[in-house]
């Protein structure tokens, strides 16, 4: 019986309280969710009002902040694009000090030239001109939002010397990265550049009025005479030939050195006083035309610093370009009427001239007899990856493919084979305690570019390339009589000696092209030793050869060679 009344019990008791329970806990539930929607309306800005005409009151008010937002923002967006198009030039992340952002300095003309510097950690610095050309030169230009049409790299301090510590070398750009921060180069500060080095560019700026008419004219129409950057072409009509300016001839001298064969350029116009020239741009080419004119030699140093010590002299001209070859100053370009020189006080051209000097000559028949083709994986081409002596897809395959080891590059290989036939030797311009250490190769570099390799298409675009740094530059032949002198083991002396030839065989790690992506046909190759012009030579014109390449499917062949200057 006491199990039946117990049933009961639950039955009269428990039940009930159970089922209660049950309904209190769907009331609060339901509430709950009527506090949740009541929130929900009142952020989304509708006021609960009384009946349907506050919902519709509501939904007007809604409708006309939505109007008056899309407005605002519309608007604002309309100024800033026409912000961005009346300020060209301005790397807006720079306000925020934000890493990579570049801006250009020294330039006289306008905010679309100067030297190019970068912000790394905080802080501006200067890029080197190793390796620096238009595909560069784009990438700044596009940056800056100039766009990248006509964009024109210079070199050797063009608009003045370095002002900052080098944070960037050997910046090597495929043309199309959105900014230079993303190109390949050394490694942030890693650079043994002077400060005669500094990279900078010329954007095309069309909406600018140039006073000197040689960027681009106010009407938007293009000059025929804008000016390059090639040593060979004319430098624009903002400059002439000195003859042709100073008709009445000018007297050159060298002072502020106890050596009569070197020190400051100074020029005495008709009419002037004794004045000084402005080093921007001042290269070897210039410094040969003053020592062959003074009857000191060749060039073996050329200055853009008062390394000669101050002085009270005026400065005479500024801009002087030269070939290297006229006997005479006077021959040279330089500009036509007005002294443009920043930094007046230290950016002064000054020379050191020899009676004994290097002469490189590249041998162009080793080069046709030796080059072919090559496919390897990049498993076996990692070292020479970290000397960026690949394609840039390459680069992108290793960031992107698991097995990217496995990816096969071919290569356009040959030897190159480099006499010296001057009368002194031929050595590096960094001092040995300067050389760079390279691990995976375990080598020096006592030169960051000893040789460049070009392939050029029929519209002179250049397609591929390559660079090879010094990394062993010994005496390897020589003639009979001729003791070598230069051998790269246990940390040696570099340098080509007297007669004898400094070869890179083309089963060397960089002694190629890349020419993986390149589509099959006809273009130009050209091979270049000392391309820089940073080491004095008795003459450049014999340190390139230009040939024409026969590229298929199956084979290469270069032929028809001629020789003449980087």
């Amino acid at each position: 019986m006491l199990p039946l009344r117990l049933l009961l019990l639950c039955l009269v008791v428990v039940v009930p309280l159970v089922n209660c329970q049950i309904e209190e806990q769907q009331q609060l539930q339901e509430h709950h969710q009527q506090q949740q929607q009541q929130q929900r309306i009142r952020s989304s800005g509708f006021r609960v009002g009384v009946g349907n005409g506050g919902d519709a009151r509501s939904q007007q008010q809604w409708s006309q902040r939505k109007l008056r937002r899309a407005y605002m923002q519309a608007k604002y967006s309309a100024l800033q694009q026409q912000q961005q198009q009346l300020l060209p030039g301005k790397d807006y992340r720079r306000l925020k000090k934000q890493e990579g952002a570049v801006r250009l300095v020294g330039g006289e003309r306008g905010p679309f030239e100067g030297n190019v510097e970068i912000l790394h950690k905080g802080s501006w610095g200067n890029v080197c001109d190793d390796e620096w050309d238009e595909l560069e030169a784009r990438v700044v230009c596009r940056q800056l939002g100039y766009g990248s049409a006509r964009a024109r790299a210079t070199t050797r301090g063009n608009f003045g010397q370095a002002r900052r510590r080098y944070w960037m070398d050997d910046v090597i750009c495929d043309g199309v990265e959105p900014e230079l921060a993303k190109c390949r180069f050394n490694g942030w500060a890693k650079s043994d550049c002077r400060g005669d080095e500094a990279a900078g560019v010329v954007c095309h700026h069309p909406g600018y009025v140039d006073d000197n008419n040689n960027n681009r004219r106010s009407d938007g129409e293009d000059d025929d005479d804008e000016p390059t950057n090639s040593i060979d072409g004319d430098d624009g009509p903002s400059s002439a030939k000195i003859r042709d300016t100073h008709r009445r001839g000018l007297a050159l001298r060298l002072s502020g050195s106890y050596a009569r064969h070197q020190g400051r350029v100074e020029i005495k116009l008709a009419g002037s006083d004794w004045g000084v020239v402005c080093g921007d741009g001042w290269s070897m080419l210039e410094a040969a035309v003053v020592c062959r004119q003074l009857g000191l030699g060749y060039a073996a140093r050329a200055y853009q610093t008062n390394v000669f010590g101050s002085h009270r002299l005026g400065m005479s001209l500024s801009g002087i370009k030269c070939r290297g070859d006229e006997r005479h100053l006077a021959e040279c370009r330089a500009h036509r009427r007005r002294v443009d020189c920043p930094g007046v006080g230290e950016n002064l051209a000054g020379v050191a001239c020899s009676r004994d000097m290097a002469d490189l000559a590249f041998d162009a028949r080793e080069l046709e007899q030796s080059a072919h083709l090559e496919e390897i994986y990049l498993h076996w081409l990692q070292c020479a990856m970290e000397e960026n002596c690949l394609a840039t897809e390459a680069y992108r395959v290793q960031r992107e493919s698991a097995d990217w080891r496995w990816h096969r590059r071919r290569l356009l290989k040959f030897t190159a084979r480099t006499v010296n036939i001057g009368t002194a030797d031929f050595r590096p311009a960094i001092p040995k305690h300067l050389w760079e250490w390279h691990m995976c190769h375990r080598h020096y570099h006592s030169m960051e570019v000893f040789a460049t390799f070009d392939i050029i298409d029929s519209q002179g675009r250049r397609v591929a390339e390559g660079h090879k740094a010094s990394f062993c530059l010994e005496d390897n032949q020589c003639l009979a009589g001729v003791e070598p002198r230069y051998k790269c083991v246990n940390y040696g002396d570099q340098g080509i000696s007297v007669n004898c030839s400094d070869i890179y065989k083309y089963n060397l790690d960089c002694q190629w092209v890349d020419i993986t992506e390149l589509s099959p046909g006809s273009y130009t190759f050209k091979v270049a030793v000392n391309p820089e012009l940073k080491i004095g030579e008795m003459t450049f014109e014999n340190n390139a050869a230009t040939c024409k390449l026969l590229y298929t499917e199956n084979y290469a062949r270069v032929h028809s060679c001629v020789m003449g200057r980087p």
